[in-house]
């Protein structure tokens, strides 16, 4: 059922802090942002390594299950990194997960009117958080090879 990590997601009060650290971390500036309301970002986006692993910076506020304003979860609270596994059927996926004792974390929820993305994450037995999605650069790299979507305007993402 899980195919390949898609994304991992980790939440910062400040995004654009975030983004600076990894920009120097990695030696490349994010790919793809989301400005907020104020025009700082509440997501950053950043392609890594081999195969080219999506590594999103979102604003704290937005951490499923967020207890306040810092982003902070309460004690005994699922939190921290979200890493988003590939699935061919996120409904399925995700009724499965449930089915199988897992609880809901985040709904199913669209990533960007029709690109495609969509995710959701449960909290598994053990109190991990796992995340889940439809993600079309995952797919993309399977079936076109790496070196044709190292770029995301010559892959076509609509997300840029």
């Amino acid at each position: 059922m899980l195919r390949g990590l898609a994304t991992i997601s980790f939440f910062a009060d400040d995004v654009e802090a975030a983004g600076d650290w990894y920009a120097g971390l990695l030696g490349a500036r994010p790919y793809f942002r989301v400005p907020g309301p104020d025009g700082r970002a509440v997501y950053l986006e950043f392609r890594v390594g081999d195969h080219q692993h999506e590594l999103g910076l979102i604003d704290a506020r937005f951490r499923p299950g967020a207890a306040g304003p810092s982003g902070t979860v309460g004690a005994g609270e699922p939190g921290g990194a979200v890493a988003y596994w590939h699935v061919d059927d996120l409904e399925g996926a995700v009724a499965r997960l449930v089915a199988m004792g897992a609880r809901v974390h985040e709904e199913i929820t669209e990533r960007g009117e029709g690109t495609g993305f969509a995710t959701a994450s449960v909290v598994d037995p053990f109190g991990n958080v796992l995340g889940v999605m439809t993600n079309p650069h995952y797919l993309r790299m399977l079936t076109a090879g790496i070196a044709e979507v190292r770029s995301p305007s010559a892959a076509g993402d609509s997300r840029h």
